[in-house]
């Protein structure tokens, strides 16, 4: 018999310790789970910081004279535009100018050959002087029929005869007369002269040619360009402004090149035309410009500007300081003791594009926002 004796703990109670050693595992590593991966219970936050202040762009409302310039698109339009053209027929013999030179009033352009209508002027001086000699022959011999009817040495009906012989050759002078000056003015039209201050164009006609009172393209066009105008419409609504406006005074018209980049002249309104063009809903008014620089050239196009009137002291901010609500305008004003801003409604006559005239709203001297409202 054997003494040594060996103890072994029951089986069951040992698979259920170890089971619940397992399960507390596992509900340990579920709970690390739910904390670390997805975030389990809240951690405690720290309190919400305020949002830094934005950086604006500020300007001060200011008081200001401020132009009210009415835009419309216009040509420039020579005073006078004049083709020259021969009023006689002949050779175009000499041509006085250059093209593109100015020139003044009666300067010579052209020549026309001048000898025949010199002989047709000659020609009707002789004839006159022939009929006066005629007529001086006849009134001596009325003289001496009337005083041999004083003495009934010749009969009434040789007077009467002599008379009419003298009045008739007396009427003939005065058509030799008239046919003298005609054939004056056509020797004059073979030097035609400049009608007007101005420049010439292109020659359309060389030396040498023929040239005849019935050719339509004439020979050279001069155009008054000292003083110029500027013809530009604008729209039928602004039409009692400007008649009121002009009625006060004279109103300036400022003339800038096509892209509106460039100015190039100042003038003063001359006319308003005398209808509304029905189609466009437009009226066309005239300028004109002393264009002692020729910074205006017809046919050109510009941009014109009409100033109906200068508002004297009305308060300004730049156009970039007013914002659009859906029911009116308002602008950011900066708070002078923490330099924060509020929202104030404005009242604007009229917004341009460098300055906004404010009516209502804020004060002289109110800092207004102009960028970064965003």
């Amino acid at each position: 018999m054997d003494r040594s004796t060996t103890w072994t703990a029951p089986d069951k109670p040992w698979r259920g310790l170890a089971v619940g050693i397992i399960l507390a595992i596992l509900l340990a590593a579920g709970g690390w789970y739910a904390i670390g991966v997805r975030g389990g219970p809240a951690k405690a936050t720290a309190p919400a910081q305020p949002p830094p202040p934005v950086p604006v762009t500020v300007a001060t409302v200011t008081r200001q004279d401020v132009p009210l310039w009415l835009p419309g698109i216009g040509s420039v339009q020579a005073v006078n535009t004049v083709t020259i053209r021969s009023r006689v027929d002949g050779e175009l013999q000499q041509v006085f100018f250059t093209e593109g030179q100015e020139v003044k009033a009666g300067d010579p352009l052209v020549q026309i050959d001048p000898r025949p209508f010199q002989a047709a002027l000659d020609q009707a001086v002789a004839k006159k002087a022939q009929d006066e000699a005629q007529l001086a022959n006849a009134q001596r011999d009325l003289n001496r029929y009337e005083t041999l009817a004083q003495r009934d040495f010749s009969s009434r009906q040789q007077g009467d005869t002599q008379r009419a012989q003298v009045a008739q050759l007396q009427a003939q002078i005065k058509g030799d007369q008239a046919t003298i000056e005609n054939a004056q003015v056509q020797l004059g039209y073979t030097m035609i002269r400049s009608p007007v201050d101005g420049r010439v164009g292109f020659r359309r006609v060389d030396v040498g040619n023929i040239v005849h009172a019935t050719d339509t393209n004439g020979i050279v066009v001069v155009t008054q360009t000292r003083p110029i105008n500027v013809i530009f419409t604008l729209p039928e609504d602004q039409l009692h402004s400007v008649v009121q406006a002009m009625a006060k005074g004279t109103l300036a018209v400022s003339a800038n090149s096509r892209d509106n980049k460039t100015h190039l002249a100042d003038g003063v309104l001359k006319l308003i035309d005398n209808q509304v063009d029905q189609t466009t809903g437009t009226i066309r008014l005239k300028a004109e410009f002393p264009n002692t620089d020729n910074a205006l050239w017809s046919g050109e196009f510009v941009q014109a500007q009409l100033l109906l009137r200068t508002d004297k002291g009305v308060l300004t901010v730049p156009p970039n300081a007013v914002q659009r609500g859906p029911d009116n305008l308002f602008v950011y004003v900066v708070k002078p003791g923490d330099n924060t801003v509020e929202v104030r409604t404005v009242q604007s006559d009229r917004l341009g594009a460098s300055v906004a005239v404010i009516t209502d709203g804020v004060q002289e001297g109110e800092r207004v926002v102009v960028s970064g409202q965003l």
